[in-house]
């Protein structure tokens, strides 16, 4: 692309969201962390997928671009211990580029699996040791802070003294006193975490939270001498904010943002990962991955998880692209006849379909044009003359629907029966 044409592209598409982005550091050394196998599968409507399933969920993990990956809690059963040792093994084995990690309460039970698979395997795997650290949960448990610090302390330790890397995880962190959140962190860091994990386990916070405890965060573990202390968001969709929040996190500084393929997991989910990629990508963040095999991904994760792929879901739902509508249709059709894709796929669109490996699609319906039609028609080698076109569209009209494509071919093959006309085959 010539500095021309650049140039004539950003005159005609505005971004006021450059605006927002102020500081452009935040985008440096972004990372994504995928809860899918673990945080995931815990959705009540959720299927375990099968170890085949998780590997190639593993697969399309690295093909994207994900580098961290939880592959399951061991201190569940022997089941996960199967499935943890196994994944990890298929990571070793297969060449892949992602950092593995297990989720742990933190305590000996669920952190010796963790190093024993560690150890059979031949890597080390980190140790995401979570304890609930909000006054409502210590209310219910009947925890002290004491018991709480006690438990840092132990579990850190035992992951750190064997070697592993390990993040310390205050679930329900943004309903966490400043106080308990300092002397947990605190004892964590002096344990010799690498890192700590925000957590907004009920979906309770909002974006301008979000920023204001990450920010908080990273004051306080700067101010203690830990700068390269690695700070993580974690977020669950509870008020439908765990999208935007997520992005607000990694504005705000997080260094690794968790998600999971199409958000499922607890309750109404958790942020979903390929969205979050998605976004991440149309505001500048570099990527390493090909985002075109995110819809792949979609699909699995819907397909292994027997989660519902909803039309509507963005980008990766089967109506993302698909405009049955005249005004709309006509733009785009007005655009490709400018032999410019790049334009087509934007004047009727906030995301560029090609950047992830999919297409403007227009469809014959109700609410089209003669536009629509002959599109429609060109795009699959159908010469038509203003019979054939006024045949779809007056059929189009009395629907209430878009028509599939056998309905349009079942028009077009009824209308040179009737004419007697010749042409290619109908073909979609």
């Amino acid at each position: 692309m010539s500095s021309e044409e650049a140039l004539d592209r950003a005159a005609i598409v505005h971004d006021w969201n450059n605006e927002a982005l102020e500081n452009p550091s935040w985008k440096e050394g972004l990372e994504f962390y995928d809860e899918s196998l673990r945080d995931g599968i815990q959705s009540p409507s959720a299927t375990d997928p099968s170890i085949e399933d998780k590997e190639r969920i593993l697969v399309l993990q690295d093909r994207v671009g994900i580098q961290h990956t939880d592959i399951g809690l061991p201190g569940a059963g022997q089941r996960a211990v199967d499935d943890v040792t196994h994944l990890a093994k298929f990571v070793l084995d297969s060449g892949l580029s992602l950092n593995m990690s297990c989720a742990a309460r933190t305590h000996p039970k669920d952190i010796q699996p963790i190093l024993d698979i560690s150890q059979a395997v031949g890597t080390k795997i980190e140790v995401m040791a979570f304890l609930g650290s909000s006054p409502i949960r210590l209310f219910t448990e009947g925890w002290t802070t004491e018991k709480l610090v006690q438990l840092t302390r132990d579990a850190v330790r035992m992951a750190v003294r064997a070697g592993h890397p390990c993040t310390f995880v205050t679930e329900d962190t943004v309903r966490s006193t400043p106080d308990t959140l300092q002397t947990l962190f605190r004892v964590a860091l002096d344990e010799g975490a690498k890192g700590l994990c925000i957590c907004d386990t009920v979906g309770s916070a909002t974006p301008g939270g979000v920023r204001s405890i990450i920010r908080w965060t990273k004051r306080l573990v700067k101010e203690w001498g830990f700068p390269d202390t690695v700070i993580d968001w974690h977020g669950h969709n509870d008020r439908g904010f765990g999208l935007i929040n997520a992005v607000a996190a990694a504005m705000a500084g997080a260094k690794r943002v968790h998600g999971t393929i199409l958000g499922v997991g607890e309750r109404v989910g958790n942020t979903s990962i390929d969205l979050l990629m998605v976004n991440m990508k149309l505001m500048g963040v570099e990527m390493n991955g090909d985002l075109r095999a995110l819809r792949d991904y979609a699909e699995l994760g819907a397909k292994a998880t027997s989660t519902p792929l909803p039309f509507n879901y963005p980008v990766f739902g089967y109506d993302a692209f698909r405009t049955g509508t005249g005004v709309h249709a006509a733009a785009v059709i007005k655009a490709l006849a400018k032999g410019d894709e790049w334009l087509a796929d934007r004047i009727y669109s906030g995301v560029p379909a090609a950047d992830f490996g999919l297409e403007q699609v227009i469809e014959v319906g109700h609410m089209g044009g003669r536009s629509n039609v002959i599109y429609w028609l060109k795009s699959r080698g159908i010469e038509a003359d203003d019979g054939l076109i006024d045949a779809v569209f007056d059929t189009a009209k009395r629907g209430t629907r878009v028509l599939t494509d056998d309905e349009v071919l079942a028009v077009i093959d009824g209308y040179r029966a009737q004419t007697g006309s010749a042409g290619p085959s109908a073909s979609p």
